[in-house]
């Protein structure tokens, strides 16, 4: 098996060579649910700014550089700025005012919903960048017991992922070469239309190989739960219920 693997969200990630990258997957799932279960809680932009804070504090130990962030993390970061300048020019007008910026009110609910957003997209982003399609599958079957034919149908997807970048590219540039008009919405209709062609045959061979035999499978990996995968859980709580405290002293 290589030690490496592709992401939907980042291309190659060190899933091996780091700390993080070391722990088990359901263990990075859990920490970063808990974390954005209690992100989406508050629009408090102190509590937003501490996860954001965190785990940037924490990438030294994910193999992922602010290069990385940047390219892979752009259309977080712009659709969080859509946010904010649609919700400083239409928002709600009783939220206090922390800014005056060319002759615009920049309310806290501004700045609440853009780091938010922020905030609930960082931790998946960290965890998916850091997670091997096959240990993935692997941990979901052994720990929380998910059934096999849905663990597999979600390796496939996470290994499929990274072909929808290159294939979007080859629909326009074909699309430009038959002097055909490649708008963003066209491209990506026909996008849809080739992912779901891709996934009717992969549906069909694995079900030729007798994946969906409905008998007992094994696992290739072992997979263990150790304690390190536990401090991993512990460190999304408490970050978690940082938020929350924050939440309540600042109401």
């Amino acid at each position: 098996m290589p030690t490496t693997a592709s992401s939907p969200t980042t291309g190659p990630a060190p899933v091996h060579g780091t700390w993080l990258g070391r722990r088990d997957a359901v263990a990075k799932l859990l920490a970063a649910l808990l974390v954005t279960a209690a992100v989406v809680t508050t629009l408090d932009p102190v509590a937003s700014l501490t996860v954001i804070g965190a785990l940037l504090v924490l990438l030294p130990f994910t193999g992922l550089g602010l290069g990385t962030l940047w390219r892979r993390g752009w259309p977080i970061l712009v659709s969080a700025a859509g946010i904010f300048g649609f919700t400083v020019l239409l928002g709600a007008q009783d939220s206090p005012v922390v800014a005056h910026v060319a002759g615009l009110d920049v309310r806290e609910n501004a700045v609440g919903y853009a780091l938010r957003l922020l905030a609930v997209g960082l931790p998946g982003f960290v965890v998916f960048a850091t997670i091997d399609p096959t240990d993935l599958a692997d941990s979901l079957v052994a720990h929380l017991r998910v059934p096999p034919r849905f663990a597999i149908g979600a390796l496939a997807a996470l290994r499929l992922a990274p072909l929808l970048a290159g294939e979007y590219r080859l629909i326009r540039l074909a699309r430009r070469a038959r002097g055909t008009k490649a708008g963003p919405f066209s491209t990506l209709f026909g996008l849809l239309v080739a992912a779901i062609r891709r996934g009717i045959r992969l549906a069909t061979a694995m079900e030729a190989r007798g994946f969906d035999r409905g008998e007992p499978r094994t696992i290739a990996r072992d997979t263990r739960f150790g304690w390190m995968d536990a401090l991993v859980v512990a460190l999304g709580l408490a970050l978690a219920l940082a938020v929350v405290t924050l939440k309540f002293a600042r109401t």
